[in-house]
């Protein structure tokens, strides 16, 4: 072939992504964000050194599709895990992949002492608002009056409470130095899912301190929806409720790290101050 005929290699497999068929359903935006995953981590050149978690749920099945070393943890233990390993290697690149109902119901003790001691870990957080491997059951993410199979007739707030806005609520915490929310149901949304997700990367190999990324995701399976349809109510109703952004960023607020910003943020507290601290 002649170089004026040679064809350009623009998109092909990440290597960091392993060569087979994942098993997520139709539409599902998991495999997306797999993959969005996976292209940080050979642009960042860690995947030797990097080591996932996955726990309970649909994002158990990350261990097949990295190339990386990968841990299963017990459902909610992800962050736990995660900090264990980043404590023994902390040279290592540690991230957790989880959902809601993991992440935000049985871990959320986890999830947020991780983060509030500020464990240098990336969590990648998928919320689609319900149970997804488990059938369909009401998360700690579901909407106000959302049908699920375990509130067929919406999710009632007096009874139930009101959904936890994981990204809103880190982000008050002291240890965290990076969160930002966003969808992949769109070209120009996954650009910048990516960029959000190579963003909390670089802040734990910088050691800046705990980084999450919450993906707005959908089921639509146990939406009972067409992939079509699942993105359109995810767009009408999960996002004004979930509004996209960064949530926190201690470097854009002109901080190394999330240690100097919790210390500027307690500086009226003189036993907050470090010792020898005039």
């Amino acid at each position: 072939m002649s170089e004026a005929t040679a064809e350009k290699l623009v998109y092909e497999r990440p290597h960091a992504l392993l060569p087979v068929v994942t098993n997520y359903c139709p539409g599902c935006p998991h495999g997306i964000v797999i993959r969005l995953v996976a292209e940080v981590l050979d642009e960042l050149g860690v995947e030797g050194e990097a080591v996932g978690v996955a726990p309970v749920g649909c994002a158990v099945m990350a261990y097949d599709f990295f190339g990386c070393d990968m841990i299963e943890a017990a459902h909610g233990r992800a962050p736990a895990v995660a900090t264990g390993v980043k404590r023994v290697h902390p040279g290592n690149v540690v991230f957790a992949y989880q959902g809601d109902g993991d992440l935000a119901s049985i871990g959320m003790a986890e999830t947020v002492h991780a983060a509030t001691r500020g464990e240098n870990i990336t969590v990648i957080f998928i919320n689609n608002a319900i149970y997804g491997m488990t059938g369909g059951q009401m998360a700690p993410t579901s909407l106000p009056n959302q049908v699920t199979q375990t509130s067929p007739y919406g999710r009632d707030v007096d009874t139930a409470g009101y959904p936890v806005r994981v990204a809103e609520l880190l982000s008050s915490l002291d240890g965290v130095a990076y969160i930002e929310r966003v969808t992949v149901d769109k070209p120009a949304s996954v650009r910048k899912a990516k960029k959000a997700i190579r963003k909390a990367f670089e802040t734990q190999i910088a050691g800046r301190g705990y980084s999450m990324v919450e993906v707005v995701s959908t089921c639509p399976t146990n939406w009972g929806m067409t992939p079509q349809d699942s993105f359109e109510w995810m767009r009408e109703n999960m996002l004004p409720y979930y509004p996209l952004g960064v949530k926190k960023d201690v470097v854009a607020d002109g901080f190394e790290n999330a240690a100097e910003a919790a210390l500027a943020r307690a500086a009226g507290c003189p036993i907050a101050q470090p010792k020898g601290a005039e």
